[in-house]
């Protein structure tokens, strides 16, 4: 029969051995987790993907994201040549629509020499006008992206032949209506330009630059009649109509509105890294 002091002797070795266990074990265990969690594999899960590499080859994708955004130099340029052609064709035809009016009403003389038959017109006026319409259109839409401000009144087909409308009729107007005298025909007509901007344009790039062209297509043609060239019956503004600017304002607030809608859509202009 086993005595008393067996029995307990036994029971609180075993008892030690057992608690002695536990924190070896435990310490094993934390050692398996604190190894597992410095694996390669779980550091790389926890910092997720690579990201791309600041410098080396792209991947297509990127190239081909990049180009969609940026546009590529060629579409760039090919953008640029056919709005280009665009607005020098409606320069040309306004200019022959436009003059016709105006030679019809003795309003603009021109040399019998130099007056072609079937657009009762100088053979000069329509591509000069095709020219100056495309450098317009062409840099309406450039002092937009220059200064941070991008035209979106009313930037739709039908608001720009509304447009192309009003300025007709403008024209139209100073060939068709008497007044007693310039000075209200001129007055009559700047309103009217003014409200061409305020109904179509209402930015402050097209009222400078509606301004700037109106006084430099106004300065051209006071040196073109000075020496010559051509001329306008009954001239009240030095060589000229004082109503002309007007015309040049309004026209220029057109060619503007025309060269922007075709810029919508086209890529921008690549940078050179």
């Amino acid at each position: 029969m086993p005595r008393l002091d067996d029995h307990c002797w036994s029971c609180s070795c075993a008892q030690g051995a057992r608690h002695r266990g536990l924190p070896v074990a435990g310490a094993g265990g934390l050692a398996a987790k604190v190894g597992d969690m410095l694996s390669p594999a779980a550091l790389a899960a926890r910092r997720g993907p690579d990201p791309a590499p600041a410098h080396g080859p792209r991947s297509p994708g990127a190239g081909g994201a990049r180009g969609a955004g940026g546009g590529s130099p060629g579409s760039w340029h090919h953008h640029l040549v056919r709005r280009s052609l665009v607005l020098f064709s409606v320069g040309v035809v306004l200019a022959l629509v436009l003059n016709l009016l105006q030679v019809q009403r003795n309003v603009t003389l021109f040399p019998e020499e130099v007056i072609a038959t079937i657009f009762s017109s100088a053979w000069w006026v329509p591509p000069c006008c095709g020219t100056a319409a495309a450098v317009v259109g062409l840099l309406y839409p450039c002092i937009d992206s220059h200064l941070g401000e991008p035209h979106k009144f009313k930037r739709e087909w039908a608001s720009v032949m509304r447009c192309v409308a009003v300025f007709v009729g403008i024209n139209h107007a100073s060939a068709k209506l008497d007044f007693a005298n310039n000075v209200q025909l001129s007055l009559t007509l700047a309103a009217l330009s003014l409200g061409l901007w305020w109904t179509f344009d209402r930015s402050r790039s097209g009222l400078g630059l509606g301004i700037t062209i109106a006084f430099l297509a106004t300065l051209i043609t006071q040196l073109l009649v000075y020496n010559g060239v051509y001329q306008y019956t009954s001239p009240d503004f030095l060589y000229i109509r004082s109503w002309l600017p007007c015309i040049f304002f309004s026209g220029g607030v057109t060619v503007g509105n025309i060269g922007r809608q075709l810029a919508m859509g086209v890529p921008e202009k690549p940078h050179s890294d």
